[in-house]
């Protein structure tokens, strides 16, 4: 079987790139479904892209690698793109674009998006040898029992990276990658929860509060959750995609004030209550009562000297953890590391040194941000790759 395009991945980028190059496309995937990711995130709704997505916004060993892709298909595209389906949306915080139904929507979307640009797509169909004889790839696929020697001019690999197993996820990529020469970026989990190995925050399962969390320089504003196993919510989420095993991690419990100012005030004006109490009135009352031992919360307010209130202010505003590690890909929202950028051109995302291979989305080494970031990634990428075959 012959075909202009092999689209290795039926994901967010790969249905974007499927959509953009042209004709003779065929699209690949294991999985049942196409976008089985998108299905999930958002809870259901599919964070879509964010109103301000930037580079400063992505992680990778090149952080200029990303401009060009992000530059030529906007938050704006594709937002243009969601309001031509008819498809309502709406944003829900800190920028973050949602569907106001279903992420059904979006698979829908770009499922006719592909079919109006006359590309295939096989799902239940496994990738097996690959091999490239400076022309034209051929690609075995299986497929119903059934083994098809596919050949075509351009290869696009967009199978992600290795978070969520359950949904499929695998080191295909990479190995795809290794085996043309290019080098990867070790990947590790990223956009995950953070582990601790004495299950010190069991006692807390459930409660969430707002805090600065902080890893290597980078902090991030927004809710912690503490979990059996040890520390979630969005700003360890965001914070854990910059941290390192055996690193520790900063927590400011009051991010948005001054808490030794606060703690005076209320010294002044309710003296007679007990230090646990005031607290209790600016952190989650089990937080306090988990934090009295370790800070000594005894004795009423007005009992505390200034040196005592600054002293605790400086603990609840830089508490100090090392996580024993992380919940890893089974959790982990994206995969950190991929092919290595210097080895694609930022423009096309095809490669240096072989003719007609491109790496897309997930795999390659830029992660987003929570938030709709990684998403915006992969359409851009998508699209940079998909608008590239279709000239050529």
């Amino acid at each position: 079987m012959k075909v202009e395009t092999l689209i290795i991945g039926a994901g967010a980028a790969g249905m974007m790139c499927a959509a953009h190059a042209g004709p003779g496309v065929l699209i690949v995937d294991h999985a049942k479904a196409p976008g089985e990711k998108i299905r999930i995130s958002g809870g259901g709704r599919c964070n879509f892209t964010n109103l301000h997505t930037s580079p400063a916004n992505f992680i990778s060993q090149n952080r200029h690698f990303c401009k060009s892709a992000l530059g030529r298909y906007t938050q704006w595209d594709f937002i243009d793109l969601v309001e031509q389906h008819g498809i309502p949306w709406h944003e829900k915080t800190l920028g973050q674009l949602f569907c106001d139904t279903t992420a059904r929507v979006i698979i829908a979307m770009l499922l006719a998006e592909m079919d109006k640009a006359g590309a295939q797509l096989w799902l239940q169909t496994d990738v097996g040898e690959i091999s490239h004889d400076g022309s034209h790839f051929r690609v075995m696929l299986s497929r119903d029992g059934r083994a098809t020697a596919v050949t075509a001019r351009n290869l696009v690999v967009a199978s992600g990276g290795k978070s969520i197993p359950k949904m499929g996820a695998t080191g295909l990529g990479y190995q795809i990658a290794q085996q043309f020469g290019l080098p990867v970026i070790t990947p590790r989990p990223g956009l995950v929860p953070l582990t601790f190995s004495d299950d010190r925050f069991k006692p807390l399962a459930g409660v969430a509060t707002p805090a600065r969390v902080s890893a290597n320089g980078t902090s991030f504003d927004e809710a912690i959750l503490f979990t059996h196993r040890g520390l979630s919510g969005p700003a360890v989420l965001q914070a854990s995609s910059y941290w390192y095993e055996g690193e520790t991690i900063s927590v400011n419990l009051s991010p948005t004030g001054d808490l030794l100012g606060t703690l005076q005030k209320h010294r002044q004006a309710d003296g007679r209550k007990a230090l646990t109490t005031v607290l209790g009135q600016h952190l989650p009352t089990r937080l306090v009562d988990h934090l009295g031992d370790e800070l000594d919360l005894k004795g009423n307010i007005a009992d505390q000297s200034d040196l005592r209130l600054q002293t605790l202010g400086n603990a609840l505003e830089n508490w100090t953890l090392t996580p024993g590690g992380s919940e890893g890909y089974r959790t982990a929202e994206v995969t950190l590391g991929g092919v290595d950028t210097d080895a694609l051109s930022s423009k096309t995302m095809a490669t240096k040194a072989v003719p007609g291979l491109y790496f897309i989305g997930e795999c390659v080494d830029v992660t987003g941000w929570l938030g709709g970031y990684n998403f915006q990634w992969a359409w851009s990428s998508g699209w940079a790759a998909g608008r590239e075959i279709a000239k050529s």
